[in-house]
């Protein structure tokens, strides 16, 4: 059997070396390590593997540089202390109908922003935006079509069977759905006293090795060794930041509707199993907005209350800020994108797959959405790096504030309230009934 998928290979050693960087750790005595190996072949050397897996083990016990400005915890309680968030409950005199609306709402809006983004995951800026401007579809406003000339087909390499909207019936399968149906299927099973070990033992029953990436893979190896959570988090991870636990954090948004505090510790001990630091914190945020989100039609008040619920003094905080005032200065949609390309480096796959660089489009989308649902996923997706994932998220919190009723048929009319998903039980579900089933278990949430 191939085994290349379990082996660590050079990209990793530079994503590492940089992760390391981000995280502000003393680095004297190790970069000759990263440089000499960085030289060689380790994706078919055996014994370069060892090495390199000792590299990583060895890394763990860096220490931070003296002056380091961040104050970045994992742990629960230290994140508590760090943030500001007072406990907000959100209260309103809304009926289940209403409430099953919302819900249903970011259900279909995940699927809808998933499927606007999924055929053009992976593409640079230098190629999406010439391809739309020669669709007639810049500035982004419609689904991505395969039936374009064969010219265009060819200079962009489409392959015919990616989830183009002409060539699907209903939403496909995607890791970006796949977590938020296990979320729903952890919390059916185990109820809200669910833990990160739960989390972990449903993965390893229910999910294939193969349906998960970067720090999930990583995350699911360490538990096939033995190694639980929260060292699972950590354990030779080099993907321990990136986007991964972020586009896991919408159902437990969903279930704590009304609790953002308790929506952003549900997705603390979802999160802390493959992620630390700015990639748990991720995750806390978009859960806390989308407990929130049937609940205010301001998207500033939004974000700040997901940012209350993280450390202050984060890079997660200051780069959403950053998105914040550019936004309250009256910039441009365009001059923020730019802004974002500036600061991350799309070819970069450390960038490119980063927690922070997709939050600040997902920050973006929602803010220069102006409430729209088209205008949101659009240019939640226009913006590039992880479009599938942004459109989701963005899709899902719009959805949550609007409500099913006020999708527009448009986009919401394609995938035919069916979805197919990897989880074990919901192979193919219709999306209005995960909808019903997440209102049935936001009403077992007691107050402890």
């Amino acid at each position: 059997m191939d085994s290349k998928w379990l082996n660590f290979n050079k990209p990793d050693l530079l994503i590492e070396r940089q992760q390391l960087l981000d995280e502000g750790m003393d680095m004297l005595g190790f970069q000759d390590e990263f440089d000499c190996l960085s030289k060689l072949d380790i994706d078919n050397t055996p014994h370069l593997q060892v090495r390199l897996q000792a590299l990583f083990d060895q890394a763990e016990s860096l220490s931070t540089l003296p002056g380091y400005p961040y104050t970045e915890p994992s742990e629960l309680h230290a994140i508590r202390l760090a943030s500001t968030s007072d406990s907000l409950r959100l209260k309103a005199e809304t009926s289940d109908e209403d409430l099953y609306d919302h819900i249903y709402g970011a259900w279909l809006g995940r699927c809808a922003g998933c499927l606007l983004g999924l055929p053009i995951e992976g593409w640079r800026s230098s190629d999406l935006w010439p391809f739309l401007m020669e669709t007639a579809n810049y500035p982004l406003s419609n689904y991505i079509h395969y039936n374009v000339s064969q010219e265009i087909q060819e200079r962009y390499k489409l392959a015919a069977n990616d989830a183009y909207i002409d060539r699907i019936s209903h939403m496909v399968e995607d890791d970006d759905i796949n977590y938020t149906v296990t979320a729903l299927a952890v919390f059916k099973q185990y109820g809200q006293n669910f833990t990160p070990a739960d989390i972990a033992s449903f993965w390893m029953g229910n999910i294939p090795i193969l349906h998960t990436y970067t720090a999930e893979r990583v995350a699911y190896r360490n538990f096939c060794n033995l190694i639980s959570p929260p060292r699972s988090a950590r354990f030779r991870n080099p993907y321990r930041e990136w986007i991964g636990a972020q586009i896991r954090a919408d159902f437990w948004g969903y279930v704590a509707l009304g609790n953002p505090h308790l929506a952003a510790e549900y997705a603390w001990r979802d999160a802390s199993i493959s992620h630390i630091r700015n990639g748990i914190y991720g995750e806390m945020w978009v859960a806390a907005m989308l407990a929130a989100a049937a609940f205010t039609k301001s998207r500033i008040e939004l974000i700040e209350i997901g940012l209350s619920e993280i450390p202050t003094n984060s890079r997660f905080s200051k780069s959403i800020r950053a998105i914040l005032k550019a936004y309250l200065q009256q910039a441009e949609y365009d001059e923020v994108v730019e802004q974002i390309h500036t600061g991350w480096d799309e070819r970069n796959p450390h960038h490119w797959c980063h927690t922070i660089s997709n939050a600040e489009i997902v920050a973006a989308g929602l803010l220069w959405g102006a409430g729209d649902f088209e205008k949101s996923i659009c240019r939640a997706v226009q913006a590039c790096f992880d479009t599938d994932c942004n459109g989701a998220t963005v899709g899902s919190i719009i959805g949550m504030m609007l409500g099913a009723k006020a999708l527009p048929e448009k986009w919401i009319g394609p995938l035919h309230d069916t979805l197919d998903t990897g989880i074990s039980g919901y192979n193919q579900v219709q999306i209005s009934h995960l909808a019903e089933e997440t209102l049935k278990l936001s009403k077992t949430i007691q107050d402890q």
